[in-house]
């Protein structure tokens, strides 16, 4: 194993530190679920168009990732945007994440995407 691996496995501060952004950027269904209830927030589908029509988070908004700049006058910078994709393996919800952060807008990232909300928790979709 690599030596500089196994350095860091050891550093707690390191491990914390990571730990910390990760619960600050990330939340899974669940916790989404419960946001929806309690806080003012905007929930960003960033798939396809296509795949949002067919299915997607009640209250999303469409802002499929190769436009999301042009989709900007949809949002506000005084709400949370909590953006979704299609599942854990996809990355388009981290890339989009980059660049709402880039123009200023509060952001955190569903995990899980769409696949874990309706498959894994099996909560309502608007179709």
């Amino acid at each position: 194993m690599n030596e500089k691996i196994k350095e860091l496995r050891n550093d707690t501060k390191s491990a914390k530190d990571y730990f910390l952004k990760r619960l600050a950027y990330t939340l899974g269904p669940a916790e989404l679920k419960v946001f929806m209830e309690k806080e003012d927030l905007q929930i960003i589908d960033v798939r396809r168009e296509e795949d949002y029509l067919l299915g997607h988070i009640s209250g999303a908004i469409s802002m499929p990732k190769q436009n999301i700049t042009d989709n900007f006058d949809k949002i506000s910078k005084d709400k949370l945007s909590i953006v979704y994709c299609y599942n854990q393996q996809c990355h388009l919800g981290e890339a989009a994440c980059l660049v709402f952060a880039d123009y200023g807008y509060p952001v955190m990232l569903m995990e899980g995407g769409y696949k874990a909300w309706v498959n894994d928790f099996h909560f309502n979709v608007v179709r």
